[in-house]
């Protein structure tokens, strides 16, 4: 994985020999374990993360102390955060943690800086994976202003539960995922629970009915 890492990155496996050959000897794969926060408010990043293997969790608090999910970054894709700081030579606004163990390539920030003026497929491929993930967060925007919170939970249980049925959250994890408080979650899964949708034990939300709330999450109301 260490030498044939750029292949696993459409973007990058186009590149001539010489960059690719820039990339490989300058750049490193790094491993993190679950639960590190790879990087933090107030800290100026030094290179650009992309994953390979695992999940790493993006996340803002606010000043009022109420945590909100930005994005995921998944294994083949890189941190909008990360490559905004670089960019502008700023420091990070949010916090990313590692959610299971991690793998990455690091390209240092002079490597950056070099492929993003000298190479188009480069530039190309840091402002596509750039473009798609701020439509994300617009999207995120968009739900949480003008969505309801019981098509926003559903929609968040069937993504979280993926096929096992059984999600692994806290009230005030799921809240930070929607970016609301503990309390209106709480109402929200109680209402669930009276409806035989769900059943709840300390720190597990288990889906009894699936295609109920699979039926809500889907809806347009």
């Amino acid at each position: 994985m260490r030498n044939n890492w750029i292949d696993r990155f459409e973007g990058l496996s186009n590149l001539p020999q010489s960059l690719r050959d820039t990339l490989t000897k300058q750049s490193q794969v790094l491993s993190v374990p679950e639960g590190t926060v790879v990087f933090g408010p107030g800290k100026t990043p030094e290179n650009l993360l992309l994953l390979l293997t695992g999940t790493v969790r993006v996340q803002q608090l606010s000043e009022s102390g109420r945590e909100i999910v930005l994005y995921r970054v998944n294994a083949g894709e890189s941190c909008v955060m990360t490559t905004a700081c670089l960019l502008a030579y700023e420091e990070y606004s949010a916090e990313g943690i590692a959610e299971t163990d991690v793998q990455a390539a690091a390209i240092p920030r002079k490597v950056f800086d070099e492929l993003i003026s000298k190479s188009e497929d480069f530039r190309r491929f840091v402002f596509s994976a750039y473009s798609k993930r701020i439509t994300d967060l617009f999207f995120v925007i968009e739900e949480i202003a003008f969505q309801r919170m019981d098509i926003r939970l559903a929609q968040k249980l069937i993504t979280l539960s993926r096929d096992t049925d059984v999600v692994k959250s806290t009230h005030q994890q799921m809240a930070a995922e929607l970016g609301t408080a503990r309390e209106v979650v709480s109402r929200q899964l109680q209402e669930f629970q009276r409806r035989d949708w769900v059943a709840q034990t300390r720190g597990t939300i288990t889906l009894l009915d699936r295609n109920s709330i699979r039926n809500l999450a889907e809806s347009d109301a």
